[in-house]
């Protein structure tokens, strides 16, 4: 009977540095190890988009994007993107979401992503939760993109891409101000949405936007409770 190998359990201190759990997954011969993140869950207009990232060197400065100005962003997604052993990116529009559910298209996205990597993988960490159903061996790390250096970098990659795209969104629908809210429940878009109605670009399966013919107050953060 074969027995199948399974690496020696290790513990990955906090203060071991953003590289940490790279370095222990490598030193039982699990690299390389991609890092998946998303960006614009919690928007009620806009794509999802999820990046995996397997990083090549060491980039000085990384951390998690929302801990990042925009313009520092934007520096490090050059940085990442030039010298990434493999990147790839998964948009998931807004009417993928309507229809699948935002949890279950997050998980679909983060598959596909990893499914992209232009490199063999040894491992896959995600931000938050477990996602099955990946080729290799991967963890749900809580807080991920700040502890872990790929899913930070995938962090921005998503958070990257997304800001443009919603930016470019703006143009064709400027009476939301897409551009400076990037899609979230911000009071400005609540007024926006009274106002003018829903556009293509909005997620109608959220409750913000389905009661944007009402009276009803809002809070920022609310969902359609058909949303995974």
């Amino acid at each position: 009977m074969t027995v199948a190998f399974r690496p020696t359990p290790s513990v990955v201190r906090r203060d071991s540095g953003l590289y940490g759990y790279e370095r222990a997954l490598a030193r039982r011969g699990l690299g390389p190890v991609a890092g998946v993140d998303e960006a614009g869950r919690g928007a009620c207009a806009g794509p999802l988009v999820v990046a995996a990232v397997v990083l090549g060197r060491r980039i000085e400065d990384l951390n998690d994007s929302k801990a990042l100005t925009a313009s520092r962003r934007e520096t490090l997604y050059e940085r990442i993107t030039a010298t990434a052993e493999a990147f790839s990116v998964v948009v998931i529009p807004p009417e993928e979401i309507d229809a699948r559910g935002l949890h279950r298209s997050n998980i679909e996205g983060m598959r596909r992503a990893v499914a992209r990597l232009s490199c063999d993988l040894g491992y896959v960490l995600t931000d938050g939760f477990p996602v099955p159903g990946l080729p290799v061996p991967s963890l749900g790390v809580w807080k991920g993109d700040q502890v872990a250096a790929c899913v930070a970098a995938a962090s921005i990659v998503a958070k990257v891409t997304r800001d443009r795209m919603m930016t470019a969104l703006d143009e064709h629908h400027p009476v939301y101000g897409f551009a400076v809210h990037k899609g979230y429940g911000t009071v400005g878009h609540r007024r926006a949405l009274q106002r003018h109605g829903p556009c293509p670009a909005h997620r109608f399966s959220f409750a913000t936007v389905a009661r944007s013919g009402t009276d009803e107050v809002m809070g920022e953060n609310e969902m359609g409770a058909g949303v995974a």
